[in-house]
This record gives structure tokens, C-alpha cells and sequence, in this order.
């Protein structure tokens, strides 16, 4: 089963004017993979539950350019997406950068076959998933940047994911609403530098933050 050929065409509408307003630039390659890696996620999401985003008309805004809103804030050449899921925000900012390395660590073996589905199918050398948990997962080159779309509170997520950062690595993780109180106090408190900022996704209506921290 492949969407049908109006949703390609509004899901090639979509993502050129959401690109546009988040003033990145993309040429017609990876906009077409970015389409591609889409197609596959509703096709997988008509038999596996990979997302809660079934709707087509919710899909480029809330899987791609939710994703890609996080790009100028994400250092390379060595990056982990923690939690990746169905590939989110791992595989969208991979196509975005194919110079990086990238790892999609997830424990979820449905998902993870779905990630090296896309991998096989578009070509992505540059990216290798991991199934394990994060507990487990072992690396001997530190990442230089760490992005997790919520998976585990900030205050969890760093310190548990701490040995894998480089020395001058970063975190850059996605949320929605402003931190609950629990977590500004614990960065007010940690070590670590660290900013919020707001996010403008196009066509997305719901709260969204970036939350980056070194």
C-alpha cells in the first residue's frame, strides 16, 4: 500500500513552504527523500503502530518539520538520537546532514526494523540504528551532539546519557511545553549551561521548545 497521490503532492506543498519558514534550504534530493522516508512511515503505519500521527494532512508538520525546526542547533560530525523511535528526529536531520554520522539507539525491535527499512531503501550509509537500551548502549567515540524527542526527562536523560557525550558535546532536546518547575530548578542547579527557547513549526498550533544544553 502506497498514500495516495494527492497526499504526495500535499505533503510536497507542505514541506516546501514549512522549509521556507524555517529558512532552511533543500534541494530537490532530499526533499524527495524526506518525502520518500514519509511515504514509508504511513505505509508502515497502516499495519504497525510506529506513531500516534496517522493523519496525512498532520504528517510533514509534526514528523519532518517539527524535526528539522531543531537543525541549527545540532553540532557534528558524531550525533546520537536517543529513543529514536520511528526515526524522529533522527532520520530527517540525517537527510538534512549526510556529511554527520548518525546512531538511532531504540529498544524496540518493531521500530528499529522500520529505521533499517529506510535505511536499506534510501541509501543511508551514514546512519546506523542500534537496538538496546540505553542503559546497555556502549560507545567508544563521545557524540557531539545528543538529541531525544521525549523519551525521558532532561534530569534523567543527561545524566544517563552523560558518558556518551564528547568533551565538548552538546544536548539538544525537543519538548513541548516550557519545563515543568522540577526540571528548570534541576538546571539551575546542575553544571551544565543550558537555554530554552521556543519554536516556531510550521503549521503546528501546540507548544514546542528546544531546550540545548552543554
Amino acid at each position: 500500500m502506497t498514500p495516495a497521490a494527492e497526499y504526495r503532492t500535499l505533503w510536497q506543498r507542505q514541506l516546501a513552504v514549512g522549509l521556507d519558514q524555517l529558512q532552511l534550504t533543500a534541494d530537490a534530493v532530499q526533499q524527495t527523500a524526506w518525502l520518500d522516508y514519509l511515504a514509508l512511515l504511513w505505509q508502515w503505519n497502516q499495519t504497525f503502530n510506529l506513531t500516534a500521527v496517522r493523519d496525512p494532512h498532520q504528517m510533514v508538520a509534526r514528523q519532518l518539520l517539527d524535526s528539522l525546526a531543531i537543525l541549527p542547533w545540532v553540532q557534528g560530525p558524531c550525533l546520537l538520537d536517543v529513543g529514536s523511535g520511528a526515526g524522529l528526529p533522527g532520520i530527517p536531520l540525517a537527510l538534512a546532514r549526510p556529511d554527520w554520522r548518525w546512531v538511532l539507539l531504540d529498544a524496540n525491535g518493531k521500530k528499529t526494523r522500520f529505521i533499517r527499512q529506510v535505511i536499506t531503501r534510501l541509501g543511508l550509509t551514514h546512519v546506523t540504528p542500534v537496538q538496546t537500551r540505553l542503559e546497555d548502549y556502549q560507545s567508544d567515540a563521545g557524540f557531539d551532539t545528543i538529541t531525544a524527542r521525549a523519551f525521558a526527562p532532561p534530569q534523567q536523560l543527561v545524566p544517563a546519557t552523560a558518558r556518551l557525550r564528547a568533551d565538548a558535546g552538546r544536548w539538544v532536546l525537543m519538548l513541548g511545553r516550557y519545563p515543568a518547575a522540577q526540571v528548570t530548578a534541576w538546571l539551575d542547579t546542575s553544571a551544565y549551561h543550558s537555554r530554552i527557547m521556543p519554536l516556531a513549526v510550521p503549521d503546528e498550533p501546540g507548544q514546542r521548545h528546544v531546550l540545548i544544553i552543554r
